[in-house]
């Protein structure tokens, strides 16, 4: 994305943004000409009953300072998407110049058989990868459509592959991630009139906190264990995943909408 005919920048809204896939999505918007506005939760324990710590504040100052080498203006600030008004505040630091929402949040919660898993199991990771992502699109999508040129404008879920398949051990992640989809999906046919697309990117396994989370809960030894369920026999880097996230905020993917695409080398299950 370029500035427009006035020599305006873009700026896009990240959730999720100081480390993994979602600091991998603001380095490559920062390097293809967007400003950044990017917001992560204040302390590693901010998710009651995770059993891996999530990013801090200064994970979420070093992903900024990467940006700003690239030439993006950066503001960060404190942000649980679980609470709409902390989402809110955050879309609002873009001002008028907001022409993308990328929602990267996500936990894993609870693990063990679906049956075990508790309506807290539930909620814990639903209150997340689905509300997340419902709260950012209640906060950014009024003002993408009141932008100059909604059809210029974008929002963007990472999900998961687990969005479309069932995973043992992980009802609760696969259920939140499932309805995460359902929502874009639906969210992309109320767009469709107004011009502004809304897509959704299914990371396979990929070098992050979470792919250790989920090797803990099969037991496994590495995460690299899990590069035999995909077909290209490696895991993925968050650099890959945040390619496809660029390229569907950027003007030539102006004709995606409702789409699920997938970045997960070919996952097998």
């Amino acid at each position: 994305m370029t500035a427009d005919a006035a020599g305006v920048r873009p700026v896009a809204v990240v959730t999720g943004a100081a480390r993994g896939i979602g600091a991998a999505v603001a380095e490559a918007l920062a390097a293809g000409g967007w400003d950044l506005v990017l917001g992560d939760v204040d302390r590693p324990d901010a998710v009651a009953g995770l059993t891996y710590p999530l990013a801090g504040p200064d994970d979420l100052a070093e992903v900024a300072r990467r940006c700003e080498k690239s030439g993006a203006q950066v503001v960060t600030a404190a942000c649980d998407v679980r609470d709409a008004d902390a989402v809110r505040a955050l879309v609002a630091l873009a001002g008028d110049r907001l022409r993308a929402a990328v929602a990267v949040a996500g936990v894993l919660g609870a693990d063990g058989p679906a049956w075990e898993q508790s309506p807290a199991d539930l909620e814990r990771d639903l209150a997340v990868n689905l509300h997340g992502v419902a709260h950012l699109a209640r906060a950014a999508v009024p003002r993408l459509l009141a932008s100059p040129d909604p059809a210029a404008c974008r929002f963007v879920a990472v999900v998961s592959a687990a969005g479309e398949r069932g995973l043992p051990r992980l009802a609760s992640y696969v259920a939140s991630k499932h309805a995460a989809l359902g929502y874009v999906r639906s969210l992309a046919a109320d767009l469709a009139p107004h011009g502004v697309t809304a897509n959704a990117v299914l990371p396979g396994s990929t070098r992050t906190r979470m792919l250790e989370r989920t090797a803990a809960a099969y037991g496994l030894a590495s995460v690299e264990d899990f590069a035999g369920h995909q077909r290209l026999g490696r895991l993925l880097e968050p650099a890959e995943v945040a390619a496809a996230v660029g390229w569907l905020c950027s003007a030539a993917a102006s004709g995606t909408t409702g789409a699920a695409i997938g970045v997960d080398g070919g996952f097998t299950g």
